[in-house]
């Protein structure tokens, strides 16, 4: 099919952007790496008024390390944060999650404020930035604000971005002395999960003494579980898990479609979790 007619704009700054996207008078919709918004166009499910182009732009797909935290840049593509060094060394949670999802191609034109903004709650970024308690950069034509993750995902492909807004950078704190992983099942590498979860823990002696937990295709959008991070401290990852497991089934209510029912994704959530605490006990990932 062929999209809906519509106006098209490319701006070259960013004032020029939110200049667009301030005015009232027209339903405007960002265009970055393209893989979700052009098939809702050419599907007819889209139909904004004006697509606003980002990608001329410059300046918004940096990536930034500092000792608390590492900022990306909502313009840079998943492929380019895969293969970089310097995050791989800073914040190696990130790379991992992003050789999740989908393949080489589609990585190559994504963009990480256009996985984030368009909020599937089966996908591994916003997963991660949940767990990290990330921090969301966004603009508009009257200034900028600061959203946290935790309150950025609403519900289905449904954020609190306004319509007048643009994500511009993700700032992801260093959570010293954490180790991550993110373990998942799907149908096939690439697929969108059943059940994704980014785990990561604190340890000292072996003990777990602090650990951050959110889970992706277990409700309308990525959720954090604080009963499980709770039930975690204190143990093992090599003992007796069943505490943290039952925990962390009592705390969802995960969606039942034709992929699978919420006793299903319920039972999913406990491998990943049992998986994740053994490869961290073994020493994977960091």
């Amino acid at each position: 099919m062929k999209p809906p007619a519509f106006d098209y704009q490319e701006p070259r700054t960013l004032d020029e952007i939110v200049e667009l996207l301030a005015r009232t008078d027209q339903d405007a919709t960002v265009l970055a790496g393209g893989q979700s918004l052009v098939p809702l166009l050419n599907l007819r499910l889209a139909r904004p008024d004006v697509v606003v182009d980002i990608n001329r732009v410059p300046g918004l797909d940096g990536v930034e390390v500092a000792d608390d935290a590492v900022v990306l840049g909502a313009m840079a593509r998943l492929a380019t944060l895969e293969r970089d060094p310097v995050l791989a060394d800073a914040l190696p949670i990130v790379p991992e999650a992003i050789r999740l999802v989908a393949h080489p191609q589609i990585r190559n034109r994504t963009t990480l404020g256009g996985s984030l903004c368009h909020a599937d709650p089966a996908a591994e970024l916003p997963a991660v930035a949940v767990a990290l308690d990330a921090r969301l950069h966004l603009r508009a034509r009257d200034g900028g604000r600061t959203e946290e993750a935790a309150g950025f995902f609403q519900s289905v492909f449904t954020t609190s971005r306004r319509p007048e807004e643009l994500l511009t950078a993700v700032e992801f704190p260093r959570h010293q002395g954490f180790r991550f992983c993110f373990e998942e099942v799907s149908r096939r590498h690439g697929d969108f999960p059943f059940v994704g979860l980014c785990f990561g823990v604190r340890l000292e002696d072996g003990v777990v003494t602090a650990a951050r937990l959110a889970g992706a295709g277990i409700a309308e959008r990525p959720l954090r579980l604080p009963a499980a991070e709770a039930a975690l401290v204190g143990h093992r990852l090599s003992g007796d898990l069943a505490e943290v497991l039952d925990a962390a089934s009592a705390e969802v209510d995960p969606p039942s479609d034709i992929h699978g029912t919420a006793s299903f994704r319920r039972g999913l959530l406990r491998a990943v979790i049992r998986r994740a605490a053994a490869r961290l006990d073994q020493g994977g990932s960091r």
